[in-house]
């Protein structure tokens, strides 16, 4: 049998491995950050929710999959991701001694849990929120919460603000679960089963369009600051190289973008849009479903995108007319009719074929330096207000100091192609330019959502059968849809 090839390892490591080895010999223990070089992989700890971490038909993603992925690449470390199902368990598994390394669970800093962790520097603020079922009295104190019935997740920080809470309202009583998650706690809110239930913001707005009929009653408190948790070490270099972390991709524009990713089009359906869409994924995304699907295949897009589009367009309505002249299941112009080769604008395949055929087109357009996703979401700009005007938006963005490759600094800039200051300013001159901008956010939103109700089991591994997968939105439209 041959011998395994090795491979030299490489320069940071080496240097690690030395460090450590220097520090032995003079009898001081290696750091924790030593001891994870010499390792080579960081253990993440998380929870498997929508706004942490989750499979969806690509693999691994999630806000804080993401953050940690991008953490251990810059160590060059292998990355392994643990859950476990309650947070009483992450803290208690954080502070065993060959336990994970960090804790990236959408926690939020809390005093009552510095005897077991220490907290990294905040990345995010999320705002406690009491929620309630609409069509029943909105609660706007905490005085309205008493004899309620109302559910928190057991071990969380909101479940020590509610007991300081209890100091000056002994009247207000919650329950702690810790056999539920967020979305279990919105469902029976929206299901009427409880009447309260305290989340974050972020949560709320990611899960928001499954449970429509869940309301923000009001604000439990100020925002409170998100952060990774750690080993509560005598010292601090992991910490440290956290925070060094933080403030990288803070300087840089990561973080941005990625919760720009994440939470930048959730919460662009309100209560009568989500009813409406349910409503018309169940009556009339069937009679297209095969056509987005083939169209997807020939022309390697996503078919959920395409419908996302389709519905954005025209509510998946071929005969849609618009005041503007344009018409059709995608709602085509004349001219970018002709150049895609329809020949009939309501007719419902040559409509979807055609709208997949000029958006690749349009993507191919774009300068191949931007990356994905935001090249898709260029596109789909394009789509709507035309390759020109996308392109004055890049050079006003690239003008004011930003970056003209990434969505998140050009949708700030569209708006502008409006106001006679700017579009002055450019060669195409003005456009309706919030337009794209809304565009873009309704359809990242439909397609995350028929991205979560069409996954297929078997598109997951056996090993991920527990994996979180968002319930469907027929399943939970409320009583009496």
């Amino acid at each position: 049998m041959s011998s395994p090839l090795i491979r030299p390892a490489p320069l940071p490591l080496l240097a690690a491995l030395l460090s450590a080895l220097l520090l032995s010999a003079c009898g001081e223990p290696a750091s924790r950050m030593e001891q994870i070089r010499e390792e080579g992989t960081l253990r993440v700890i998380t929870r498997n929710t929508p706004t942490t971490y989750y499979q969806d038909r690509h693999g691994d993603t999630g806000l804080e999959y993401e953050l940690a992925k991008r953490f251990a690449d810059s160590l060059n470390l292998d990355l392994q991701m643990l859950t476990t199902n309650t947070l009483d368990d992450l803290y208690r598994q954080l502070a065993e001694e060959d336990g994970p390394h960090i804790a990236a669970a959408g926690v939020t800093v809390n005093p009552q849990r510095s005897d077991q962790v220490r907290f990294s520097d905040p990345y995010l603020d999320v705002i406690p929120q009491v929620v309630y079922r609409r069509g029943g009295r909105q609660p706007r104190s905490l005085e309205d919460l008493y004899d309620k019935r109302i559910m928190v997740l057991r071990g969380s920080t909101l479940a020590d603000q509610l007991r300081a809470l209890q100091t000056e309202h002994p009247q207000l009583v919650f329950e702690e679960s810790d056999a539920v998650e967020v979305v279990d706690l919105l469902r029976l809110v929206n299901d009427n089963e409880i009447d309260h239930a305290v989340v974050y913001s972020n949560e709320l707005v990611v899960n928001q369009a499954f449970y429509p009929a869940v309301r923000v009653g009001f604000d439990l408190s100020d925002a409170r600051p998100m952060a990774w948790a750690l080993p509560n070490d005598a010292e601090d270099s992991l910490q440290q190289a956290v925070n060094a972390y933080f403030d990288s991709i803070r300087s840089d524009g990561t973080l941005d973008q990625l919760i720009e990713r994440f939470y930048g089009h959730s919460d662009v359906l309100d209560y009568v849009g989500a009813r409406a869409f349910a409503r018309h994924m169940q009556q009339r995304l069937p009679r297209y479903e095969t056509l987005f699907r083939q169209a997807g295949d020939q022309y390697g897009l996503d078919w959920r995108l395409l419908a996302a589009m389709g519905y954005q367009e025209s509510l998946w309505d071929p005969d849609a007319v618009s005041f503007t002249g344009v018409r059709g299941l995608m709602m085509l112009t004349l001219p970018t009719a002709r150049f895609v080769g329809v020949t009939n604008r309501i007719d419902p395949k040559q409509s979807i074929f055609g709208g997949a055929r000029y958006l690749v087109w349009v993507r191919d357009q774009l300068p191949t330096d931007i990356p994905e996703p935001d090249r898709t979401w260029f596109a789909m700009a394009a789509y709507n207000v035309g390759i020109g005007h996308l392109d004055d938006a890049r050079t006003l963005t690239r003008n004011n100091g930003r970056d003209p490759n990434r969505w998140i600094d050009v949708k700030d800039h569209l708006p502008l192609l409006s106001k006679k200051e700017w579009y002055t300013q450019t060669r195409y001159g003005y456009a309706r330019g919030a337009e794209p901008v809304h565009y873009v956010q309704n359809i990242r939103r439909y397609h995350e959502i028929l991205q979560w109700v069409t996954q297929p089991q078997s598109e997951m591994d056996t090993t991920d059968a527990e994996q979180y997968h968002a319930p469907g939105i027929l399943e939970q439209l409320p009583q009496g849809f």
